[in-house]
């Protein structure tokens, strides 16, 4: 009688073509606490993890497409909001800058800000300038 052996069941279970295992992570200490709470749950991992990656298919595929920016006209528009953004960015920073009491106006805080409001400032006039 020719009996038929499970993957567990073999001594090289990598050889036998049935035999799927998924690493659920490299830290021990995760893999453990992943395959404790499906057992809590009464859920096996298989079934858990082809429900994530079900999951995470549907996100993938709920995904907006990237807008078009075949010709110019659409470019364009796309950078004219980009700049737009930026200035509101450049315009709240000032403020933040703005609002640094005097005392601290040499210190690192506002030097980073002052700084953030000058490149912000470069990048705008880069964008537009062309």
């Amino acid at each position: 009688m020719i009996g038929e052996t499970t993957a567990a069941q073999t001594k090289h279970p990598e050889v036998d073509s049935r035999y799927k295992q998924v690493k659920v992570s490299v830290d021990p200490a995760i893999a453990l606490a992943f395959k404790e709470a499906c057992a809590a749950y009464n859920t096996s991992m298989a079934a858990k993890l082809s429900q994530l990656m079900a999951e995470f298919s549907n996100l993938a595929v709920a995904r907006k497409p990237l807008p078009d920016y075949s010709t110019k006209k659409k470019r364009r528009s796309a950078i004219h909001t980009i700049v737009k953004q930026l200035e509101q960015i450049k315009f709240n920073e000032e403020q933040y800058r703005d609002r640094i009491p005097k005392n601290l106006q040499g210190s690192i805080v506002y030097d980073r800000a002052d700084e953030f409001v000058s490149i912000l400032e470069e990048v705008v006039d880069l964008m537009t300038s062309g």
